[in-house]
């Protein structure tokens, strides 16, 4: 038995109608700005900021998105291969759970959309309800428990990750014996560093992605493929 880990990025997600962040067409280049609502500062500070930000949840594609070809294949592979899998991921749309991957083989280092937090008390609710109430006319929906602000249960610029999941992640990084960086420009640390230090530790070290990273010096193997061929073959020939 073989353990395979996937690093996952927004590269992954673009055919399911996600847009990624730092790619020629990613958010941050079509709308700078739009960085300030996913800030915690600006949105801890300012009221019109978080109501920008619901709204921008409102129409934003996650909770449409369905998982796509790659998402499906990574599902079939753990199914299927015979070896030990788990993914760790910074997207935060929970795709690779509602293709089939088991939640305890997913690491989501950068939280979930699909849930908000209160940021004073912590209490938990989905976010298709806190949307449920911008949508009949709260601008900026405060938690029921304790009145506090609401925030998606997501890392936002600013925050530090999670230590445990962060401690998990490096863990599995190291044990790892094959390690796939999918869709990720490798750039937001520290989860980008988990492909070095899977490399360091001997993994045979995989890069999919359309554009060079800075780790590509240190892989075994590129693939500038489009991901929704390229990883189903991948897969295939790590079975």
């Amino acid at each position: 038995m073989t353990m395979v880990a996937i690093l996952s990025g927004a590269g992954i997600s673009t055919d399911s109608g996600i847009p990624d962040y730092r790619g020629p067409n990613g958010v941050w280049r079509q709308d700078p700005e739009a960085e300030r609502l996913v800030t915690y500062g600006p949105y801890m500070a300012d009221p019109e900021i978080r109501r920008r930000s619901w709204r921008m949840r409102l129409d934003g594609p996650v909770l449409k998105a369905e998982p796509n070809v790659a998402h499906r294949a990574i599902a079939e592979y753990e199914r299927t291969s015979g070896n030990a899998l788990r993914v760790i991921t910074q997207n935060v749309d929970g795709l690779h759970q509602a293709a089939g991957v088991s939640e305890r083989k997913v690491l989501e280092l950068h939280g979930s959309a699909r849930s908000v937090v209160c940021t004073a008390c912590h209490a938990r609710s989905s976010m298709a309800e806190a949307l449920d109430r911008v949508r009949a006319g709260e601008d900026d929906p405060d938690c029921r428990v304790c009145g506090g602000i609401l925030k998606s249960a997501t890392v936002m610029f600013g925050q530090r990750l999670d230590p445990v999941l962060l401690g998990q992640a490096m863990s599995i990084a190291k044990a790892t014996e094959v390690f796939v960086a999918v869709g990720s420009s490798l750039q937001v640390q520290p989860a980008a560093s988990l492909a070095g230090i899977a490399a360091e530790h001997g993994a045979r070290l995989i890069i999919v992605n359309a554009e060079a990273t800075p780790y590509d010096p240190v892989a075994d193997e590129l693939v500038r493929e489009p991901i929704g061929t390229a990883l189903p073959a991948l897969l295939d020939r790590l079975r």
